[in-house]
């Protein structure tokens, strides 16, 4: 199985430091769109890992969560193409879950739907954090250049760390890679 793991929030759509609470305000970035469905097209499993503390916040319900992740999969499929499991923590930074990045949690779950070891399973982010559970599940790290991922990049990354554009780049060089 070729699988794919990736943030949401500045990988996928639009960041914001207000976070994204509404389905208007989730906004896809130029390309992730077309990327995801061509990943799917060449035989890729996209899975997506998401801390999204705003439901412990109250910034937004989980009906408007999943609202957005229907919006991603009905996107994604009208390019022909299909989002995999997608996971999210709900909870907030101080509440001590296993499931928040940079906590592994989520890719363990990921891991387990999919029966897979995550050695060498690319993890896309734009955050240390996402870097960081990475790291700790032996997948390879992989920082997006959109999001927060210029600002995570200017305060150093971990060794091995891949670095690309935005998702774009990335579906361009696994296709690539994959036909080569």
């Amino acid at each position: 199985m070729k699988l794919l793991i990736l943030d949401r929030d500045g990988v996928i759509n639009q960041d914001s430091d207000a976070y994204i609470k509404s389905l208007d305000e989730w906004i896809p970035i130029p390309g992730s769109i077309e990327a995801i469905a061509q990943l799917s097209k060449a035989g890729w499993t996209v899975a997506v890992a998401t801390n999204q503390s705003g439901i412990a916040r109250g910034y937004y319900s989980l009906a408007t969560l999943d609202a957005m992740h229907a919006r991603l999969r009905e996107l994604v499929a009208a390019q022909g193409g299909e989002v995999g499991m997608i996971v999210y923590c709900p909870h907030g930074p101080d509440e001590g879950c296993a499931c928040r990045k940079p906590k592994p949690g989520m890719l363990h779950t990921i891991a387990s739907h999919y029966a897979v070891d995550l050695a060498g399973v690319w993890f896309v982010g734009d955050s240390k954090g996402d870097l960081e559970a990475a790291r700790t599940v032996d997948a390879q790290p992989v920082l997006v250049k959109t999001g927060k991922g210029e600002q995570t990049l200017s305060k150093g990354v971990p060794e091995a760390t891949l670095i690309f554009d935005d998702l774009a780049s990335i579906a361009s060089a696994l296709i690539h890679q994959q036909a080569g």
